[in-house]
């Protein structure tokens, strides 16, 4: 032991020293140890559940891919390889490009609306109204509904002689009734609108759990420092829901590339192709025009597609989230 100034902490020097810090140390080399084997162990659990995922998911989905290089038609027992040949006619059928067409605008409206709605009705019940919990509840409710039932309420409604347009015809002039499903350009909106009335109560819940974990605090800071409401909005509310809004983002754009069962309920892709979308494409070739393996190569393509779109959208939120903060 060095001595030092009196009341100076001194630590030892020498072999003494090497023993006390070997002591110190050893505990710690031990847990660690542990931690090692203890993470081993969690490994070894994961291996069965990981072999029958493999075995029934991944193995079967690439056999199916390799479909997209053959000629197959789904019925006939015999398959040739054809290389590239499908995706080549995918750059030149005029069916696909449309299909692409409105898949992207599809995927860009629900994406939009979809969440500037479900962040307006977030603000709304996180405000302190009454009957709040009610409210929560019933615009939430649209979203637990299969798409299907909520396809089929929607192209009963909006039917030449449905309710909508009864109800338009009771307040308003005949002139306002619309052939709704029938118009390829109202088509298309009303297909998307009633995207966005199921599932903004779902981005509302997401952006409500935003809102809650911002704490009280923050929101008296910045009326302390003269913030009006707008400012309070932009420069505290916005920043601090990065989070929400990146999986928001991401769900709304991965449920709008890949949507089908609104669209195929409601128009099947009609009137002519107006409403079509990658996904009913593929349906429309894989069962009923027997093309088995063009529509599997159309798949993977939309496959490619999703998985580009949300990986490049995560990075560009992400980092603009980290730059927030």
């Amino acid at each position: 032991m060095v001595r030092g100034p009196v009341g100076e902490v001194t630590r030892p020097t020498g072999p003494g020293r090497l023993g006390a810090e070997a002591d110190a140390a050893g505990p710690a080399v031990a847990a660690s140890g542990r931690r090692r084997r203890v993470r081993r162990a969690y490994a070894w659990f994961l291996v069965p559940a990981l072999a029958l995922y493999s075995f029934v998911v991944l193995l079967p989905s690439v056999q199916g891919a390799t479909f997209a290089f053959t000629d197959w038609d789904g019925l006939n027992p015999t398959r040739h390889f054809i290389g590239l040949a499908n995706f080549r006619q995918m750059l030149e059928d005029p069916a696909a490009r449309g299909a692409l067409r409105q898949t992207l605008v599809i995927a860009a409206a629900v994406t939009v609306v979809q969440n500037a709605v479900g962040l307006l009705l977030a603000l709304g019940v996180h405000s302190r109204i009454k009957s709040r919990n009610v409210l929560r509840v019933l615009l939430f409710a649209p979203a637990v509904m299969t798409p299907v039932v909520t396809a089929a309420l929607w192209k009963y409604m909006l039917a030449p002689e449905g309710a909508l347009n009864g109800l338009i015809a009771a307040v308003g002039p005949d002139s306002w009734q619309q052939n709704w499903l029938g118009d390829p350009t109202l088509a298309l909106c009303s297909v998307a609108g009633v995207v966005v009335w199921q599932f903004a109560g779902y981005s509302m819940v997401i952006f409500l759990a935003g809102l809650q974990g911002i704490p009280q605090e923050v929101y008296e800071a910045a009326a302390v420092d003269g913030a009006s409401g707008w400012q309070r909005f932009r420069h505290v509310v916005l920043p601090l829901l990065a989070p929400a809004t990146t999986i928001n983002l991401m769900l709304s754009v991965i449920g709008g590339l890949k949507l089908f069962d609104q669209v195929w309920v409601m128009t099947q892709g009609g009137p002519g192709t107006a409403t079509e979308t990658l996904s009913t494409l593929i349906y429309k070739n894989a069962f009923q025009l027997d093309e088995y393996a063009y529509s599997v190569a159309l798949a993977i393509v939309l496959t490619v597609f999703v998985a580009v779109i949300s990986g490049g959208q995560y990075r560009l939120l992400h980092r603009g989230g980290e730059a927030a903060r």
